[in-house]
C-alpha cells in the first residue's frame, strides 16, 4: 500500500515529531511510505519556545520528508494536495492535536478524500487543554474530513464520539519510544545533574505548561520533608516566574534542581536515570508521550485522575494515580510510592513494553485502514 504521511518530521521538534519518526520506520517496514512536512507549522508569534526546530547536536531521526504544508498560508493547503495526489496514495494518514491544525490538514484531507483516497487521523487531542469556542466546530469540521480515526486513549474516543457518534475508530495507546538509549547508572546520573545521591528523587519532565501542573507538584513537594528532591526539566512555554518564587520559597530550596530549557534526546537518558519516580500532576490531560518515555526507562509513574492518565497507569499497574487533581493528593500519593515495592512497577513496565510496540502499534493501524477500505467498497 502506498501511504502519504502528513504532519511533522524531522527538524521539527517535539513530542509530535518523535512520535511520528518511529511510527514512519515501523509503516516503511511493511508498506511505501512518503512522509510530507510542514514548511510552516507556526508562526513565530504563536509558538511559546525559544525554536521550532530540532538543534544541531541532537540525536532526532532525521525522517527524509517533502516539506508542503504552511499552516497559514490557504495556497499551500490546494498545492499540498496536489502534490500528493501526483503520486497516487492509497491513504493519507495524519496526526491531530489541536484545532489550529484543522483548517490546514483538513483542507488537505478533503480534496483527496473527494478523488477516492482513504483519509485516517491518528487523534492526541480533539479538544485542547487550553480551550476556545471556536475548537469544537473546528475539530467537528476536520473529523468529517476522515474515513476513520485512531483515538490515543479513551477519553479521546469519547471526545470524538461525542462530536461525530458513527466515526470508525479504534483505541490504541501510545508505543513506547526507544531510541532514546539505555538507562544510566542511577548515582552517576545524580552526579553529573548535581544533586544528591541518596534522596528520594522526583522528575517533573517535558514543556512546562499551566495545564501540566507544575505548581501543584511544587506546592505537594513543600510538605514532603527533607528526604525528597525534586528535578524540573524541560522549556517553560511562557513565564516561569511563579515557579520560581514557589521554590524560592520552599523550607530548602536548593532541593530543587531546574533545567529550564529543551531537552535534546541525547540528554534524555540521564534526567530518568536519576529519577526514582516520574510525576505527570497534570490538571487536564488525553494521554502523555512523557509516560512512554519513562517506561522505555523503567521508572514508574505517579499521575493525576486526569483524562487518559489514569487509565494508562492504573490498568498495568506501572505506577500510581492520585485521588485527586491537587496537592494534597499529590503528596499522599508521593509518600505511598516510596512505601511500596518498586520491583512490582517495574515487572509491570516490563510487561506494557512487550506489547506497545512501533510494529504492533503499525500492525493494527494498518488493519483498521482495511477494515475501512473494505466497507467503502462494498
Amino acid at each position: 500500500m502506498k501511504i502519504a504521511y502528513l504532519s511533522v518530521f524531522y527538524p521539527f521538534r517535539g513530542g509530535i515529531a518523535q512520535f511520528n519518526a518511529n511510527l514512519f520506520q515501523a509503516l516503511d517496514k511493511i508498506h511505501r511510505v512518503q512522509a510530507y512536512n510542514f514548511k510552516r507549522q507556526y508562526p513565530s508569534l504563536l509558538f511559546p519556545g525559544k525554536t521550532q526546530h530540532v538543534p544541531a547536536d541532537d540525536q532526532a531521526f532525521p525522517v527524509p520528508s517533502k516539506p508542503v504544508l504552511d499552516s497559514i498560508n490557504p495556497v499551500s493547503y490546494y498545492s499540498t494536495a496536489k502534490h500528493i495526489l501526483k503520486e497516487k496514495p492509497d491513504l493519507l494518514l495524519m496526526r491531530y492535536w489541536m484545532p489550529f491544525f484543522a483548517p490546514s490538514l483538513g483542507s488537505v484531507a478533503r480534496k483527496l478524500k473527494k478523488r477516492g483516497v482513504t483519509v485516517v487521523s491518528i487523534i492526541d487531542n480533539l479538544i485542547p487543554h487550553e480551550r476556545t469556542l471556536l475548537d469544537k466546530p473546528l475539530s467537528r469540521w476536520f473529523l468529517d474530513q476522515n474515513d476513520g480515526c485512531v483515538a490515543m486513549s479513551t477519553s479521546v474516543c469519547n471526545d470524538i464520539l461525542a462530536l461525530r457518534p458513527t466515526m470508525p475508530h479504534i483505541v490504541r495507546n501510545h508505543p513506547l519510544y526507544d531510541h532514546f538509549g539505555a538507562l544510566q547508572d542511577k548515582e552517576e546520573a545524580r552526579t553529573k545533574l548535581g544533586i544528591d545521591p541518596d534522596k528520594r528523587t522526583l522528575l517533573f519532565f517535558g514543556f512546562i505548561r499551566d495545564y501540566k501542573g507544575l505548581d501543584l507538584l511544587l506546592e505537594a513537594f513543600c510538605d514532603l520533608g527533607d528526604m525528597y528532591q525534586l528535578v524540573i526539566a524541560g522549556e517553560c512555554y511562557g513565564s516561569f516566574e511563579k515557579y520560581d518564587k514557589m521554590i524560592r520559597l520552599l523550607p530548602d530550596h536548593s532541593a530543587v534542581k531546574v533545567f529550564n530549557r529543551y531537552i535534546a534526546d541525547a540528554e534524555v537518558p540521564l534526567f530518568f536515570s536519576a529519577a526514582d519516580v516520574c510525576v505527570l500532576p497534570y490538571r487536564t490531560a488525553t494521554q502523555s508521550g512523557i509516560s512512554a518515555m519513562s517506561y522505555h526507562f523503567e521508572v514508574p509513574v505517579i499521575v493525576t485522575p486526569a483524562g487518559g492518565l489514569a487509565e494508562a497507569i492504573e490498568g498495568p499497574g506501572t505506577g500510581l494515580v492520585t485521588s485527586g487533581t491537587d496537592a494534597c493528593s499529590l503528596m499522599q500519593a508521593i509518600r505511598k510510592f516510596f512505601t511500596m515495592d518498586r520491583d512490582v512497577f517495574i515487572d509491570n513496565i516490563r510487561t506494557e513494553k512487550a506489547a506497545l510496540t512501533w510494529d504492533r502499534f503499525a500492525l493494527d493501524l494498518m488493519d483498521f485502514v482495511g477494515q475501512i477500505k473494505k466497507k467503502t467498497t462494498i
